[in-house]
């Protein structure tokens, strides 16, 4: 399969709709001048896969717009997923040889990718950037472990409000007050696979929640957070 046309307009940094949240927002203009120089803006459709898990690791990127996850595969070849990446998310392994795990646009995507020899010589000469690398790092490393000892002692119903509080919150919406509505990028096996529990789980909490009045289906990916203090709640 050909990858999707990469292109690089002019200046995108300038009107980059997640620059003051992305792993660039330290830098001065003349910092980004020089970042604007080696990136590419690329657009992915959803299923489309970016990275795979054990291959050289030849690009890193910015996620602009949508949903992507990581995933892995056992011997037997069962995908396991890793985890999701929203918008202002940094992907890829700087400074490694190998990649760790496949990428892969869960919904239409669009990304700031770079060279990782590139990315990699530029972080060496802009401290700030490399900085906040390690910071944004470190940061991920804590939500994961904490969402993993989370879902080590959450029943079921505990997991689902979470996970569904978790994506109102990496999707921008738990600042908005009130209501809060989102399409799923997920499908139900895909969401079962992420909180360990089966299909068959999932949709019974979800049912259980439309039905006590914490959420609305409108169908079957979309959801509105009708309670979000309900929700957490439930949550634990």
């Amino acid at each position: 399969m050909q990858d999707t046309p990469i292109s690089r307009p002019a200046s995108f940094c300038d009107a980059c709709a997640i620059r003051n949240r992305a792993i660039c927002a330290d830098l001065d203009d003349r910092e980004i001048g020089l970042l604007n120089g080696i990136g590419r803006r690329r657009d992915l459709a959803a299923g489309e896969q970016l990275m795979w898990e054990g291959d050289e690791a030849v690009l890193v990127a910015n996620v602009i717009e949508g949903v992507l996850k990581l995933s892995s595969h056992s011997a037997d070849g069962k995908e396991q997923i890793l985890g999701l990446v929203y918008p202002s998310d940094f992907l890829g392994r700087p400074f490694g040889q190998t990649t760790p795990y496949g990428v892969e646009a869960i919904t239409d995507a669009h990304i700031c990718v770079f060279e990782r020899s590139d990315f990699d010589r530029f972080a060496r000469e802009h401290p700030r950037l490399e900085h906040k690398l390690l910071e944004r790092t470190l940061g991920e490393l804590d939500r994961t472990r904490r969402w993993m000892v989370l879902l080590g002692r959450m029943n079921a119903e505990q997991k689902v409000a979470s996970f569904l509080l978790e994506m109102a919150d990496r999707l921008g919406l738990r600042t908005a007050g009130g209501p809060m509505r989102f399409t799923l990028p997920l499908s139900r096996q895909q969401i079962a696979d992420v909180l360990g529990l089966t299909i068959e789980t999932v949709s019974r909490q979800l049912t259980r929640l439309r039905n006590e009045g914490a959420i609305e289906l409108p169908s079957r990916r979309e959801v509105v957070l009708r309670d979000p203090a309900d929700l957490e709640a439930r949550a634990g």
